[in-house]
C-alpha cells in the first residue's frame, strides 16, 4: 500500500505563483510513476502533469510553460510548481502514483484546494 499526502494549496492571486507538495509512504519501492491531477467544480478529473520512473514527463496543454512538475525520490516526494496562476486553475488538486507490484495499482491523495482570485 501507498499512502499520498499532499500539502500547499490556498487562496492564490491571479498570476501569482504556488508549490504543491505530495510526499508517499508505504511501499514507496513500487512506485514506476507520481503526478498531479485536478478537478474542478463541475469537471471531470484531469491529467496536470506526471513523470514517470524514466524522466519522462507530461503536460496538459493548458498549464505548459506555466506548470512545471519534479520528483525528490530520497524523499519521496513529488512537488508542482504552478506560475502564472489564472482563475481557470481553481481546482482540487490531487496527488497520483502508478505502482506495479504484481499488478498495476494507481493510489489517491486526499486533495487539496488551489484557488486563484482576486
Amino acid at each position: 500500500q501507498v499512502q499520498l499526502v499532499e500539502s500547499g494549496g490556498g487562496l492564490v492571486q491571479p498570476g501569482g505563483s504556488l508549490r504543491l507538495s505530495c510526499v508517499a509512504s508505504g511501499t514507496t519501492f513500487s512506485i514506476i510513476g507520481m503526478g498531479w491531477y485536478r478537478q474542478a467544480p463541475g469537471k471531470q478529473r484531469e491529467l496536470v502533469a506526471d513523470s514517470t520512473d524514466g524522466e519522462i514527463s507530461r503536460y496538459a496543454d493548458s498549464v505548459k510553460g506555466r506548470f512545471s512538475i519534479s520528483r525528490d525520490r530520497t524523499k519521496n516526494t513529488v512537488y508542482l510548481q504552478m506560475n502564472s496562476l489564472t482563475p481557470e486553475d481553481t481546482a482540487v488538486y490531487y496527488c497520483h502514483a502508478a505502482a506495479l507490484w504484481g499488478e498495476y495499482i494507481e493510489y489517491w491523495g486526499q486533495g487539496t484546494l488551489v484557488t486563484v482570485s482576486s
